[in-house]
C-alpha cells in the first residue's frame, strides 16, 4: 500500500469530490473511498495534508492531477480582476480537476442529464454491481465500471430495469457506437471538432459533451453551461444571451485555455452560495 501526501490548501477532498465531476465516492472510515474504472483509493486528511492510500500510485497521481500547480491557476483566475471570480477561485481553490476514464465519463454524463447527484450515484452503483467485476480494497467490496464490450451486450429494457428512465435507449445506442469507435482517433482531434463528434452520439447534447470534454478528455478549453452557470451568467455577469451554446462561447472567449478550471470555481461557488 502506497501513501501519497499533498497540502490540503490546494486539495480539498470534499470540494473536489462533490463539485459534480465524479459520482463514485462514498464516506469510508475518516475519509472517502474513491473508485475509478476498476481501481480504488482511500483519501483522508492527516494533519495539514490530504493523504491518499492506494495500490495504484501512478493511476491516482494522474487521476487527482497531482503534477499540476493549482496555486498558479488560482492566481491566474484572480488576475482577471473580476470580483465574483476572485471570490469563487478563493472559495474553491482546493478543487482539482480529475483526469477520469473517458468511457466512464461518457456513460456517466449521459446518465447525469436532468438528474440529481444522489440518483446519478445510485444508478451508476447499480450498473457497476450488475455488470462490473467484484473487487476489494481495504476490506471493502467495490465493483469496476463495466467495459464497453459488456455494456454493448444489453438492450434498452435492461437499462430501464436499473432506473435509467428515458436515458436507457441512449446508453444502449452509445455503448454500441463506442464499440465501433476508434477512441484513440478522438483524442487526436482539436476540441471543437471533438465536441462535434461527441454530439453525434445519441443522448449527448452540448452540455453533456462539454462535461465529457473537460472530465473525460481533459480539454480545459471547454466550459459546460448548466442551470447554475446560466443563472450566474445572467445575475453576476449581467449577460442577456439565452442560448447556452453562445454562453459557452462567451466564457471561452474570455478565459480560453483556463476555461475548464474557472468553470468549476464559478459553478461550485454559485451552487454552494445560492444567494451570491
Amino acid at each position: 500500500m502506497d501513501k501519497l501526501e499533498f497540502s490540503k490548501e490546494y486539495f480539498n477532498i470534499y470540494d473536489t469530490l462533490s463539485c459534480g465531476q465524479t459520482f463514485r465516492y462514498n464516506p469510508f472510515k475518516d475519509g472517502y473511498l474513491v473508485v475509478s474504472n476498476n481501481v480504488a483509493c482511500y483519501i483522508v486528511y492527516e494533519n495539514e495534508n490530504t493523504v491518499i492510500y492506494t495500490e495504484h500510485t501512478d493511476y491516482f497521481k494522474n487521476y487527482f492531477d497531482l503534477n499540476t500547480d493549482y496555486s498558479l491557476i488560482v492566481d491566474k483566475s484572480k488576475s482577471y480582476n473580476i470580483e465574483y471570480l476572485t471570490k469563487a477561485s478563493e472559495y474553491g481553490k482546493g478543487i482539482r480537476i480529475l483526469k477520469q476514464n473517458t468511457y466512464e465519463m461518457i456513460i456517466s454524463f449521459i446518465i447525469s442529464q436532468n438528474n440529481n447527484i444522489t440518483r446519478i450515484k445510485t444508478i451508476i452503483k447499480k450498473l457497476c454491481e450488475k455488470l462490473g467485476d467484484k473487487l476489494e480494497f481495504m476490506g471493502e467490496t467495490y465493483y469496476s465500471f463495466p467495459t464497453i464490450d459488456k455494456l454493448a451486450l444489453y438492450d434498452e429494457g435492461f437499462f430501464k430495469s436499473l432506473g435509467f428512465g428515458y436515458r436507457a435507449g441512449y446508453i444502449e445506442s452509445t455503448a454500441k457506437k463506442l464499440l465501433d469507435t476508434d477512441i484513440n482517433s478522438l483524442y487526436k482531434l482539436d476540441t471543437k471538432t471533438l465536441k462535434s463528434e461527441l454530439i453525434k452520439f445519441k443522448g449527448i447534447g452540448g452540455k453533456v459533451a462539454d462535461c465529457v470534454l473537460l472530465f473525460g478528455f481533459n480539454r480545459f478549453d471547454s466550459f459546460p453551461v448548466d442551470t447554475w452557470i446560466y443563472k450566474l451568467y445572467r445575475e453576476n455577469f449581467c449577460g442577456e444571451e439565452c442560448n447556452r451554446e453562445k454562453i459557452t462561447e462567451y466564457f471561452l472567449n474570455m478565459f480560453k485555455e483556463y476555461s475548464g478550471y474557472i468553470q468549476q470555481y464559478l459553478f461550485y461557488y454559485k451552487r454552494e452560495n445560492k444567494e451570491a
